[in-house]
């Protein structure tokens, strides 16, 4: 029986697809009707015109099989093409489908899948499934209208040797269901082994530095040989099962053959039946073992792709925390006020709030500053601005409007956020600046460039605006990518910047010509930046201060160093009294 994850996500998916499916039905019961009538054409061929020497009737029968023959074929062609296509639309949709869900998740939910894992459901996992769709449409339909029509045509050509029938079918069943049941665990296992082995190869590339660093090579090859070897294993079990199956199936054909040649030679020798309607019983006997087959091969395959039905609809089943409004609000008046009122936020599962009653307003032509220790809660601040999270207690509030209840595409689109974490695209220079504002210029480009301090080193590069960037930019250094984010959300000219962390890998003399062009070029806006650097916020309009997610200072930063303990002490971590004073 299907597994329930399975088959919802069958019944669901396959829903639009019901008037192809019922196209390749009636293609495979046109071809197996056609297979079925071949043994008798080929009786009567054999009965009348060979035992006869009636070359007329050969020439007749023989085109009326090559007619039928040609049916067959053309049935056949088409029901495969049809079901092909229809596979390969349920994959499709079935991607988009989990890719648009995956598009509305939260930050929180995509961090409670993991990245890696929603990329090998969207892929993997659906080609799983819409596999097992394309071998039921092209193999499996047809198995229960041959082994039904097989019956009826061996009872209509001769009762007597039904019973050798009977006894084929249900041995070739219980020999098969044996070895299925005995393979579908091995299945389910198997899967969770090659997701073992993905994990363990995943963790030794994205930690090569590591591993070399402390020279663990011996001890992470031996956990891979171990993660590696369960899988060929379960491999090699689901092979050998295999390579068993097959050899007993033929036995069984060849010995219910042998049957119906015992017996039938007796109904011949006494005359009850013709040498042709034999040749026809046999046929249809191997047509009927041959269905039984077929249909229980597609159990076979069920285990793997139920574990993958169900990694799949989690993801369809998993509704986003940060939900648009059912009635948005599509127009909002001063542009770049940012007022936080009493929030609060905490994490799924976690005991503490990460932030807790935060109350402070950011105001267009100002430069707003948050910094505090590692783990006060400063990225999760700046994640509440743009919906990223959605605050746990109080409202956040842009002009005036709850960004709850804001259209969320008037929300993004006055805002520029540069992450802590810069990711750069696949394609180049000016795709990626220009992935907020696709219409902008090339001079829009170049000045985004000046003031973020990277006109240098791009137009040093091999094309320039044109110049190749890597996935993830990794064929720019940290610093780089820094300044190639910084430009892409300037070319956005949005109503309120957020940094995020978004100097740190600056060298201290970039880091100071940039904050000096942007604040001519931010002069309109409201900024909001979070920082490690004092040297980087302490010209802010208005800094505030974070300890375990709550505010202990605030204001400029000559109030700051004589009223925060907190400031005080991160200042005289990084700088010197004179550059203090």
């Amino acid at each position: 029986m299907l597994n329930h994850a399975l088959n919802r996500l069958l019944r669901s998916g396959l829903r639009p697809y019901l008037g192809q499916l019922l196209v390749v039905v009636l293609l495979q019961a046109v071809a197996t009707m056609a297979s079925l009538e071949l043994p008798t054409l080929n009786a009567a061929i054999i009965d009348n015109g060979v035992a006869k020497g009636d070359t007329h009737y050969i020439w007749v029968y023989g085109g009326y099989m090559l007619g039928v023959s040609l049916i067959q074929v053309v049935a056949q062609i088409g029901a495969a093409f049809f079901g092909a296509r229809l596979a390969m639309s349920f994959g499709r949709d079935t991607r988009a489908a989990v890719f648009d869900n995956v598009l509305s998740f939260s930050s929180r939910e995509v961090n409670q899948f993991g990245a890696p894992s929603l990329i090998t459901r969207t892929t993997n996992d659906v080609q799983q499934v819409q596999q097992l769709v394309l071998m039921t449409c092209i193999m499996i339909l047809g198995a229960p209208i041959t082994m039904i029509g097989g019956v009826v045509m061996a009872l209509r050509t001769d009762l007597t040797m039904s019973w050798i029938v009977l006894i084929a079918v249900l041995v070739l069943g219980v020999v098969i269901g044996t070895l299925v049941a005995f393979m579908g665990p091995v299945f389910a296992s198997m899967q969770k082994r090659i997701d073992a082995l993905n994990r363990v190869l995943r963790e030794q590339i994205s930690g090569i530095r590591v591993v070399r660093a402390f020279v663990r090579e011996p001890y992470e090859r031996e956990r891979f040989a171990v993660a590696n070897g369960d899988v060929t294993r379960s491999a090699l079990t689901v092979g050998r099962a295999m390579a068993t199956m097959f050899p007993i199936v033929m036995m069984i054909l060849n010995v219910s053959t042998v049957a119906v040649l015992w017996v039938g030679s007796q109904q011949i020798d006494a005359g009850n039946i013709q040498v042709g309607q034999m040749t026809a019983f046999i046929t249809y006997l191997m047509q009927i073992l041959m269905s039984v087959m077929m249909a229980t091969m597609m159990v076979i395959m069920v285990p793997r792709a139920a574990v993958c039905a169900e990694r799949i609809m989690e993801v369809l089943e998993t509704d986003s925390t940060v939900v648009p409004p059912t009635s948005p609000v599509t127009e909002i008046g001063q542009a770049g006020n940012v007022q936080l009122t009493d929030v609060t936020f905490t994490y799924p599962g976690a005991e503490d709030a990460v932030l807790s009653g935060l109350s402070f307003d950011i105001r267009p032509g100002t430069m707003t500053a948050v910094i505090g220790a590692t783990g006060s809660g400063k990225s999760t601040l700046v994640n509440l601005v743009p919906r990223l999270y959605d605050a746990t207690g109080g409202k956040v509030e842009v002009d005036g409007v709850d960004v709850r209840g804001l259209d969320p595409e008037i929300l993004w689109n006055r805002i520029g956020l540069v992450p802590q974490k810069p990711y750069l695209f696949t394609g180049t220079v000016a795709s990626n600046l220009r992935f907020g504002k696709p219409d902008a210029t090339d001079e829009e480009l170049w000045h985004a460039l000046e003031v973020a301090q990277a006109a240098d080193f791009v137009r040093d590069m091999e094309g320039q605006l044109d110049a190749p960037v890597a996935q993830g930019g990794t064929n720019v250094s940290g610093g780089q990518r820094q300044r190639l984010s910084i430009a892409r959300a300037l070319v956005k000219r949005p109503d309120i910047y957020i940094f995020d962390d978004s100097f740190s890998a600056l060298d201290v003399a970039t880091d100071a010509r940039l904050r000096a062009a942007l604040v001519a070029e931010t002069r309109e806006s409201a900024v909001l930046v979070v920082a490690q650097r004092v040297s980087t916020i302490r010209d802010a309009d208005d800094i505030i201060v974070l300890e375990a997610g709550r505010i202990v200072g605030r204001g400029s930063h000559d109030e700051l160093l004589e009223t925060c303990e907190t400031y005080a002490e991160i200042v005289d971590s990084q700088l010197s009294v004179e550059d203090a004073a």
